[in-house]
């Protein structure tokens, strides 16, 4: 069984509220248990070319399905249906707030880092105060600027670091199960960013810590997301930066 299939068994079904596909990001409603609760994931995009064949079959009537079958969308081969599926299953994923914290993932990452070998699959902000602390710090890039290197070396890279970090990216794109099986069982693994889901389930992968994101403030954050707003917008409309402990073995 894939992660993605594992997560899948965990959550419990509810009610979509509203679905919203912005430049960068997408979001899901949903009301599970009586509680409100909105996932976010990246937008992937499909190829722009006028074949006359909807990214999305169900535009417009995506908010009337049932919140875990707009979940199992996580599992299709078209990248925007990903996305979609993505931020539906962060959505209802259990919230655990007695497990977060509001440690920056940067700060992990430098404690972690120092003197060690730091391998980062994404692009981040804190690169270059996290070059100051590691001993070396490799960059992984689908795109590679400067002295990135390209994704495709992560199987001669990986397998070498103490320390890996994950854009949780990789998790919507379908190649996170296959990273993580090139670290080295010592590695000391992050995976981060908004599309992260926040479950301990990742400990059996190998994962130590989670760095995600939770909606707080539904409305701001959606109308931010429709009108093209970036992850830093969105996390000023109401999204709170949360990190949590994965223990090996944890379901």
């Amino acid at each position: 069984m894939s992660l993605t299939e594992e997560l899948l068994a965990t959550l419990p079904d509810g009610q979509v509220n509203d679905v919203r596909i912005g430049l960068h990001w997408t979001a899901v409603v949903v009301t599970v248990n009586g509680q409100r609760q909105c996932g976010l994931a990246s937008t992937l995009g499909g190829s722009h070319e006028h074949t006359g064949e909807p990214d999305a079959p169900q535009a417009g009537h995506l908010h009337t399905f049932p919140a875990l079958e707009l979940a199992r969308f996580a599992r299709e081969p078209h990248p925007l249906l990903r996305s979609i599926g993505v931020a539906a299953l962060n959505a209802l994923l259990p919230r655990t707030p007695e497990r977060w914290s509001d440690l920056n993932a940067e700060e992990v990452l430098i404690e972690w880092g120092r003197g060690r070998t730091v391998a980062l699959v994404g692009r981040f902000p804190f690169i270059p105060r996290l070059r100051e602390q590691a001993g070396r710090l490799i960059v992984l890039e689908q795109q590679p600027h400067d002295d990135e290197r390209p994704a495709e070396e992560a199987a001669s890279i990986l397998p070498e670091a103490d320390v890996v970090a994950i854009t949780g990216m990789t998790f919507v794109n379908h190649t996170l199960e296959g990273l993580l099986a090139l670290c080295s069982p010592q590695a000391q693994i992050l995976v981060l960013g908004p599309s992260t889901p926040l479950s301990p389930l990742l400990g059996r992968y190998g994962v130590a810590m989670l760095s995600g994101a939770v909606v707080e403030a539904v409305e701001p954050v959606l109308r931010t997301i429709e009108q093209g707003g970036t992850f830093r917008q969105i996390h000023r409309a109401g999204v709170r930066l949360v990190t949590m402990r994965c223990d090996a073995g944890t379901s």
